[in-house]
């Protein structure tokens, strides 16, 4: 026995990973976790853009701001698209994490997403059903298990 071998530690113990007990199956909730964080932060970057386009073009929208569900300026939308969008981003970083509050926080934001978009429906209609599917699967894949 060298020296060298004395100096190697057990790195699964240390990180408090074990072998399956007899009999158990391994969960594959934590799949769905990264699943839900990807996509959370792909729906937080798009969410951000679609914000920085109502600040900057209020032309690009479909219908003029007072047909919509919520009538206020495109500029108002904006902000509350781009502070979302980074709401988003945030959460995303914490549930990667493995954070309890990121899991929390996702849960909520994409929560409050819907009833956004759902809001925002006639001013962008495909974007809007898409995020709307997109984060309650992000809400299915957080509380799935």
């Amino acid at each position: 026995m060298d020296a060298r071998s004395d100096m190697r530690s057990d790195w699964q113990a240390e990180a408090g990973i074990r072998p399956p007990r007899p009999g158990e199956r391994p969960t594959h909730w934590a799949g769905w976790l990264v699943f839900a964080g990807v996509m959370l932060a792909v729906v937080g970057l798009f969410q951000a853009m679609t914000g920085l386009t109502a600040l900057f073009n209020d032309d690009y929208f479909v219908v003029p701001s007072r047909s919509l569900v919520v009538s206020v300026d495109y500029s108002y939308w904006g902000w509350a698209h781009l502070i979302l969008g980074v709401v988003d981003l945030v959460a995303a970083y914490l549930l990667l994490r493995g954070n309890m509050v990121g899991r929390v926080l996702a849960a909520i934001i994409s929560g409050v997403n819907v009833l956004v978009h759902f809001a925002f429906l006639d001013a962008y209609p495909w974007w809007s059903v898409v995020a709307i599917a997109l984060n309650i699967t992000v809400i299915y894949a957080i509380t799935t298990h």
